[in-house]
């Protein structure tokens, strides 16, 4: 692998299998969230540039080797880039935390599922079939075929840079597409360091291309472009709204993951020292910047007070601070703009009414003065139509409601227009399955959370998008469908 010896990691756009700068010649600098050290810069990329990737997709697309290879071929191929992802996880794990502000053991995890996942996509890229029939009249034999999409454009977000870049662009490659990849401005590099392991890997020039910035302009020009056969983006419900409406006018395919506010139900019969880590990592995973976020604490009645207690008391134990410490439980949020907008949202909790039970401050002592650290929130006596309640806070905050029953349970539970992921905690197996079956999101976890298997669709409901990533389904979002209808006789009108 070809690697940047220097702290100062320096990218340009990955296009083409050569990494070149911006037609702007500008830069974007990343600073730590967590120590606001500078590490590293990546190109201000154009409308010119991203069109320019788009045009080398579209010609490898339509004269390379990619689209043409078997199934096999591919599948050796993506088998290989999940090996060498593995072989330098350490130092992916080390830029994951220090543009994201994670910590570097949760780093280590998101790179190693992203491994897993890659590694499932090799063995499903040979498994793509369609359809025979040969009953469909004298002389006559349909064929269903898939074929890939075409050219696709992958926008992915901060908070899970390599993982959900894993979630897309190997489906899409297995699928025989040729993509554009627009990671965040403020996390680039895992994405640009897996392209090289791609092209390692074997992975022709022109396949995969990479063009960092900003979504106005990168971002946008994807959307605008008549040349890119399918979007898929994984980031906020308003962006994703101007996606599917600029992707109109083009009639094309788009795929969006999109926003959440998931509930975790806790009934009195569950195993509640289980649950008291479960909530702390439903509320506090990735500083709380996670999409599937368990934000929303539903208790039974009988168990609340002293639950609360207990959690309380866990959360105010919490190791926060730099994410290269191996004992760090939770890191620095993404940017200041963000760090005022969480802050914001747990200013509105206090002015409605909520009962502030644990936390609500930015952390500025000796430890976290050069950071953007805020401690983890607990929020009681919250009601239905509270902001923080509804409104998806992407930070470590925790609302909590009590019920009474499995219904009122799940009615506050579906109180939301989003339906991306919730989790359920009881020894009861029916009460598992009926309450799952109730709930309206893509994802329902029985007494876990933020358990992934890349054989399990993701995905949501509601104004949580549409389209899911991971599972064989995944790859059926990269392809289209066509009919082959074949007569071997002699062919008379039908009419």
């Amino acid at each position: 692998m070809k690697t940047i010896e220097t702290n100062l990691r320096e990218y340009g756009h990955y296009i083409n299998g050569e990494f070149i700068g911006s037609s702007s010649n500008k830069k974007i600098e990343r600073k730590n969230p967590a120590t606001g050290e500078l590490v590293a810069t990546f190109s201000l990329g154009s409308k010119e540039d991203t069109h320019h990737a788009i045009s080398v997709a579209k010609n490898e697309f339509e004269n390379g080797s990619w689209p043409k290879m078997s199934g096999e071929e591919r599948g050796r191929i993506l088998s290989r880039l999940s090996r060498l992802i593995l072989e330098n996880a350490e130092r992916l794990a080390v830029i994951e935390s220090e543009e994201v502000g994670k910590p570097i053991t949760d780093a280590r995890g998101e790179i190693e599922l992203g491994a897993r996942v890659v590694e499932y996509v090799a063995s499903l890229a040979q498994q793509i079939h369609g359809q025979s029939y040969n009953n469909i009249g004298r002389n006559r034999t349909g064929l269903v075929v898939k074929e890939p999409v075409g050219v696709v454009g992958l926008i992915t977000p901060w908070n899970y840079p390599a993982l959900v870049f894993c979630h897309k662009v190997p489906f899409a490659l297995a699928a025989g597409c040729t993509t554009v990849v627009k990671p965040s401005e403020f996390t680039s590099g895992t994405t640009l360091e897996i392209a090289m392991l791609a092209e390692e890997a074997g992975i022709p020039k022109g396949v995969l291309n990479i063009v960092t910035g900003t979504g106005e302009e990168v971002g946008q020009a994807i959307v605008d472009s008549p040349d890119v056969d399918q979007i898929s983006f994984t980031g906020s419900t308003s962006t994703g709204e101007k996606i599917q409406s600029g992707s109109a006018k083009h009639s094309r395919k788009v795929t969006l993951e999109l926003g959440g506010k998931s509930s975790m139900i806790v009934f009195d019969d569950a195993n509640l020292e289980e649950v008291l880590d479960a909530a702390m990592l439903g509320f506090m995973v990735n500083q709380g910047e996670e999409c599937c976020a368990n934000s929303r604490l539903l208790l039974h009645e009988d168990i609340a007070d002293k639950f609360l207690e207990n959690l309380v008391e866990k959360v105010k134990g919490v190791k926060i601070g730099n994410p290269n410490n191996e004992n760090t439980q939770m890191g620095a949020l993404i940017h200041e703009e963000h760090l005022e907008k969480v802050l914001s949202y747990i200013k509105s909790g206090i002015q409605e009414g909520a009962r502030l039970l644990t936390g609500g401050k930015r952390l500025t002592g000796t430890e976290h003065k050069n950071g953007l650290f805020v401690e983890p929130t607990i929020f009681d006596q919250v009601t239905r139509n509270m902001k923080i309640f509804q409104e998806e806070i992407f930070g470590p905050v925790l609302s909590v409601i009590r019920f009474k029953a499995a219904n009122e349970a799940i009615a506050i539970a579906n109180n939301t227009k989003y339906g991306l992921a919730n989790s359920i905690w009881t020894s009861d197996v029916n009460k598992a399955l009926n309450v799952s079956h109730a709930l309206r999101s893509g994802t329902v976890w029985v007494n876990t959370v933020f358990d992934l298997a890349p054989q399990l669709p993701m995905g949501g409901y509601k104004a949580s998008g549409f389209g899911r990533e991971m599972g064989t389904m995944a790859i059926d979002e990269f392809m289209e469908v066509k009919s082959i209808n074949i007569n071997t006789g002699k062919w008379t009108p039908h009419y």
